[in-house]
């Protein structure tokens, strides 16, 4: 009768369970990258640059969601997302006439949006981290608006420069623009009187 000897089992056994292990950490590690992929979109790839490669990439992108789950961001009651509204508009209907200045304004009322919603405000680059988060199709032209407002301090920005960065400062206010639902009483309707 032919037996495998115990120690030859005991390593196929071994290796068996080795490379199911090392099976299930690919998976679960490439499961890891699509989630974080499909979250952060392009800022993923941004990530990516930046960091050097997707383990310190990935590594930044947990520590953002960890750092923003601690965060108290609330959506805003209807009264100040109403007062943020309005402001936005008197602020564009400013543009014609003080394109540079809108600019500069565009970005203190998005800045106070954020505030209002509970973002912390650290340098920029720590507030579009924490905007990309929850937010990131937007976060790239925040980045946007960010650098033409930069060049508009230093003279060297045109005024079609000027529209884009308000349009992009718009798309982030409109997307930061959440409001919570009002919880209405249901209205009593009047009894109808049954006649019989």
């Amino acid at each position: 009768m032919n037996t495998i000897p115990t120690n030859t089992l005991i390593l196929v056994v071994v290796l068996i369970v080795a490379v199911a292990a090392v099976a299930a950490w690919i998976v679960i590690q490439r499961q890891r990258s699509q989630r974080l992929r499909q979250r952060f979109g392009p800022e993923y790839g941004r990530a990516m640059d930046e960091f050097g490669g997707r383990t310190k990439a990935e590594a930044e992108l947990r520590k953002r969601e960890q750092r923003v789950a601690r965060l108290n961001i609330a959506p805003l009651a209807p009264a100040d997302a109403a007062r943020f509204t309005q402001a936005w508009n008197a602020l564009q209907g400013r543009f014609i006439d003080n394109p540079k200045g809108v600019v500069a304004e565009a970005d203190h009322l998005v800045r106070e949006l954020m505030v209002k919603r509970g973002y912390p405000m650290g340098d920029f680059e720590d507030r579009a981290a924490d905007i990309s988060v929850d937010h990131p199709s937007v976060v790239t032209t925040y980045r946007s608006a960010q650098a033409i407002a930069a060049r508009d301090e230093r003279g060297e920005a045109d005024t079609e420069e000027l529209r884009k960065a308000v349009v992009h400062y718009r798309t982030l206010f409109d997307e930061l623009l959440e409001v919570k639902p009002t919880s209405a009483a249901p209205i009593a309707a009047d009894p109808v009187p049954v006649h019989s």
